[in-house]
């Protein structure tokens, strides 16, 4: 009952104290579930991080589901999700029930609040991008490729903005450049 106790509570802080959705929360949950329970490695994180964000769904709710299915099966997913969604759940039930529209458009302590959060956000977004550009070993010649497909996505040009053609795209080239060094041995080895 331990692990899925921790699962549970460990998924449940995440959820509870980050703001700004996906992005924002990478951090805090590299260092739950890579530095303080050693739940994976950070290799196997920066892959989860990757198959999380091509999948449907919320990115935190999917790397949850994937630990505790790895920590406790199917019902280690169960509760590594419950954990994440919870304080979001209980969070918007008491705003829906103590927080109208009408109240925090004029209540200049709520919106002060609101405004003092956005440059944390922005802050809690840009740490794990760059985490993941120097663990996912960008060089130079490659650090272009992410700010042409962000500038090819805020242009909205029909396909090419869509992010899954990115992904499909970036998938092929990551064959390719597998590919292709490996036809070249087999080829010189006959």
């Amino acid at each position: 009952m331990g692990q899925y106790l921790s699962l549970f509570l460990t998924f449940f802080k995440i959820g509870a104290f980050t703001f700004g959705g996906g992005w924002a929360m990478i951090s805090i949950i590299e260092r739950e579930i890579v530095d303080k329970h050693h739940w994976i490695e950070k290799e196997e994180f920066l892959d989860l991080l990757a198959v999380a964000q091509s999948l449907p769904g919320i990115l935190a709710v999917n790397i949850a589901t994937a630990v505790g299915d790895k920590i406790g099966g199917t019902k280690g997913s169960l509760v590594a999700a419950a954990g994440t969604i919870l304080p979001s759940f209980l969070i918007i039930l008491a705003i829906a029930i103590f927080l109208t529209p009408e109240i925090i458009k004029n209540n200049r302590v709520v919106s002060a609040i609101f405004m003092g959060i956005r440059p944390a956000v922005v802050a809690l977004i840009i740490a794990p991008v760059i985490t993941s550009a120097k663990a996912a070993k960008l060089q130079w010649k490659t650090v272009w490729i992410p700010f042409v497909v962000a500038l090819l996505i805020s242009l909205d040009l029909g396909l090419i903005s869509n992010p899954i053609f990115f992904i499909v795209l970036g998938g092929l080239g990551g064959f390719f450049v597998w590919w292709i060094p490996k036809q070249k041995v087999n080829n010189s080895n006959p």
